[in-house]
């Protein structure tokens, strides 16, 4: 569930206007939409003022003005022109208007800091090195860990010349040939947090929580080693003190442990809230896509930085492992039901702003 400011598809949050994104839909289809709307803002009030709550005590939201960024209208204009229309995009639509509002009303508080320089030095340091900067074609790209950034990497490679096709087959580099905003002068970033186009993506928390936990303990031996190793001595009875731990059998519940002593600020990329990776109350976001639909959401974003039509967003490996609704909900259900009440407030931030429901782990729920 994703949501822009007016019609525009992305987050101008505050200021600038930004391009019309808007799809036809039939007449039944507006109005079961339009139907739906209050249940869901209901939810969102709720959910967001625990949201807000949270961000008081912590002291982290800001905001700040953005101008319109540089775009292609024609070629906008050709691919609005392209969209399916259908009920699918007037409730994208309206879930893009809910998120830009619940973000606007969050981040507007008289007594939040207004700017990415108002973020403790170690908010600031973490936004900055998540933050790519493209020069020639003057955008920002906020990366989420486990929400598809390997192969916006590839794109920006790409973009940058330093790579021929996002389609070659090579072993991801995550640091080079890519410019992050923290390399930069404080005056350099403040004028292209200005001017650039500014974009995220973002995913449903625990479905990235569980893709990262899968991923991580089960395929990459330096994570095992690393966290795998301290999570089982710090959580699995008589185990403190054996040499012999591997951290390769790390349980989904130990894990969850671990997440929920950890400080968020302070916690591994791959699973820190992206609130706090991206930081979009300090950073005016143009767009913020959805994992969800990702093919469809980067076309936008290819489209409205004027890229080259050559360039494409990548299929998705053979070898990707994809977190079905049937995994996340086994997971979820076989979690001890106090762990996961103790969890969702790590990551209420990211459910609020970004406009997604709380699972549903009821007994009827898990029965099923």
């Amino acid at each position: 569930m994703m949501l822009p400011r007016r019609q525009d598809y992305g987050n101008g949050l505050r200021s600038g206007p930004v391009t019309s994104f808007r799809s036809a839909g039939s007449p039944s289809s507006v109005r079961r939409s339009s139907a739906v709307l209050p249940s869901v803002l209901t939810f969102l009030v709720v959910v967001a003022s625990g949201g807000l709550l949270l961000m008081i005590e912590k002291g982290m939201l800001n905001g700040m003005e953005t101008p319109s960024p540089r775009g292609n209208a024609r070629r906008l204009e050709l691919f609005r022109e392209s969209r399916t229309h259908g009920s699918d995009d007037v409730d994208s639509e309206i879930l893009q208007e809910i998120r830009n509002r619940t973000i606007r009303t969050m981040c507007s508080q008289k007594n939040m800091p207004h700017s990415i320089w108002s973020l403790s030095p170690l908010q600031r340091k973490t936004v900055l090195q998540h933050i790519l900067v493209n020069e020639e074609y003057r955008f920002l790209y906020c990366y989420v860990p486990k929400v598809a950034c390997s192969n916006w990497k590839r794109v920006l490679k790409v973009l940058s010349g330093a790579l021929e096709s996002v389609d070659v087959n090579i072993k991801m580099d995550h640091r080079s040939d890519l410019l992050f905003l923290s390399s930069l002068k404080p005056e350099e970033i403040r004028y292209r947090l200005k001017h650039y186009f500014k974009f995220m993506f973002v995913r449903e928390p625990m479905e990235r929580l569980l893709s990262a936990y899968r991923n991580k303990f089960g395929e990459i031996e330096s994570y095992q080693k690393k966290y795998g190793v301290e999570i089982i001595k710090r959580y699995r009875k008589g185990l403190a003190k054996d040499a012999s731990v591997k951290g390769d059998d790390v349980t989904f519940g130990e894990f969850v442990r671990y997440l929920l002593d950890e400080d968020v600020e302070h916690m591994n990329e791959h699973w820190m809230p992206v609130y706090n990776l991206c930081q979009p109350c300090a950073v005016s976001y143009n767009f913020i896509g959805s994992y969800e639909h990702l093919e469809r959401d980067s076309e936008y974003v290819l489209q409205r930085i004027g890229a080259p039509p050559f360039v494409h967003y990548p299929e998705r490996q053979t070898w990707y492992k994809p977190v079905t609704t049937e995994t996340l909900h086994y997971y979820l259900c076989t979690l001890p039901q106090k762990l996961l009440r103790e969890l969702l407030p790590k990551y209420i931030l990211d459910f609020s702003l970004f406009a997604y429901p709380f699972p549903n782990t009821t007994t009827e729920h898990c029965r099923h």
